[in-house]
């Protein structure tokens, strides 16, 4: 009886005699870091040599830890929804955003055409300009 085919790839089996073609340095050549057992090298090892990653000088600042990020909203996306209050618990109820994250923030891109009632955690001020103009109110919500 025949065998089945395999199509994945066998596995290299080294240390098995000189006719597999893989014995005595197991395909590991001779001598030298890569041939000793254990022999790891962590990401950007340069062979001993002072890596990338330590000659470039640090730079700048990184705020990670008190960063906070907005979902944002433009007022002509606003206007398509064609909601006339809107709330960070309402576009979470719509489907429209997954999760709030870090609080909610409307910029001014776009016009408003009808007084609506927008709750927020941050405005830009050209969009805070904009809904008062139209007759809206643009509500500050605390995070």
């Amino acid at each position: 009886m025949k065998a089945k085919r395999t199509y994945a790839k066998r596995k290299k089996r080294v240390g098995r005699g000189i006719g597999s073609g893989h014995g005595k340095t197991c395909t590991r050549g001779h001598k030298g870091q890569r041939s000793r057992s254990g022999s790891k090298f962590r990401p950007g090892f340069e062979g001993g040599q002072n890596p990338l990653y330590r000659r470039l000088p640090k730079r700048g600042f990184n705020n990670a830890v008190f960063r906070r990020a907005y979902r944002i909203l433009n007022l002509d996306q606003i206007e398509k929804l064609g909601i006339k209050e809107i709330s960070p618990e309402i576009l979470v109820g719509q489907g429209i955003f997954k999760n709030m994250g870090g609080g909610l923030k409307i910029l001014g891109n776009g016009d408003v055409k009808s007084a609506i009632v927008i709750k927020a955690h941050r405005f830009s001020e050209s969009a805070r300009k904009k809904i008062v103009k139209a007759g809206g109110q643009a509500v500050d919500l605390k995070k």
